[in-house]
């Protein structure tokens, strides 16, 4: 099988995808380790029988639905290639909106920095990277979530630090920042059952309370753990926006705003105490 065959065939079994194209020269490429540039530019090549076998394996596990990143083991996030497994979520672009908001409004001079339920570290490390004089610890309910936000620290060269436990329980504080994609989806949001979401782990999907309890724990743990002047930034649902809004005022945070992501979708609410 030459490589613009594989890629035909690909296409047409993953069309009732709306990323079909792209689905599969992530996997024709990751088989070959190569760049999908590589794909376009040698599509004469044949693959040989390893690679085919391999190939049309990974395109089965696509076609019944498994996510990409997780059947190449990687997904890029804010410019980087973090590593996944199926015990985390996948970094997604809307994210990269609680990144920006956090490097515009907080200085590069040294602060304390936490990342709560961290899964592939992907948020904390981020702005361990663009921000070096931040100290950011990474906190996490999950040991192989742990586990992997270690690997991609070290892969990454981030200085972090890493302590399991539940939100912010067992930490003292103070923080100048506190960051977290929490658990925000409501249990009977038909989404769970489409799409890359069917294999993400559930935990770090699901919230009591319409997807606000984790919300309203973060809210009122954090405004205890931020200095004055501190900054509390989650990611949440496109329509919780309101309501965590709500919850922030209600306990005190000022300046309580709004983002919203690329889609166009409230994403992010942010305050400091």
């Amino acid at each position: 099988m030459r490589i613009d065959q594989a890629l035909r065939e690909a296409r047409s079994r993953l069309r009732a995808s709306p990323s079909a194209a792209l689905d599969a020269e992530c996997l024709l490429a990751h088989v070959l380790a190569q760049s999908r540039t590589y794909l376009f530019t040698w599509p004469e090549r044949t693959l040989n029988e390893s690679q085919q076998r391999r190939f049309l394996e990974l395109l089965a596990r696509r076609e019944a639905g498994e996510p990409v990143a997780y059947l190449v083991g990687e997904r890029e996030f804010y410019g980087r290639l973090f590593k996944v497994t199926p015990d985390t979520l996948i970094p997604r672009p809307d994210t990269e909106t609680l990144i920006d908001a956090v490097l515009e409004r907080l200085p590069e001079s040294p602060l304390r920095a936490v990342d709560l339920g961290t899964g592939t570290g992907a948020i904390g490390i981020t702005l361990a990277l663009e921000r070096p004089a931040w100290s950011v610890l990474l906190v996490d309910i999950s040991d192989a979530a742990l586990r992997m936000a270690k690997d991609n620290a070290r892969v990454l060269g981030a200085e972090v630090a890493v302590v399991g436990g539940t939100w912010l329980a067992a930490l003292p504080g103070p923080f100048e920042l506190i960051v977290s994609n929490p658990p925000y989806v409501d249990p009977e949001d038909p989404h769970l059952g489409q799409g890359d979401v069917r294999h993400e782990p559930r935990t770090a999907l699901v919230a009591a309370e319409r997807g606000l309890a984790d919300i309203r724990v973060l809210a009122d743990q954090a405004i205890t753990r931020l200095v004055e002047g501190g900054w509390l930034v989650l990611e949440h649902g496109y329509d919780q926006g309101e309501a965590v809004r709500t919850l922030l005022t209600e306990r005190g945070y000022r300046e309580v705003e709004t983002l919203r992501d690329l889609g166009g979708q409230d994403r992010v609410t942010l305050g400091h105490r």
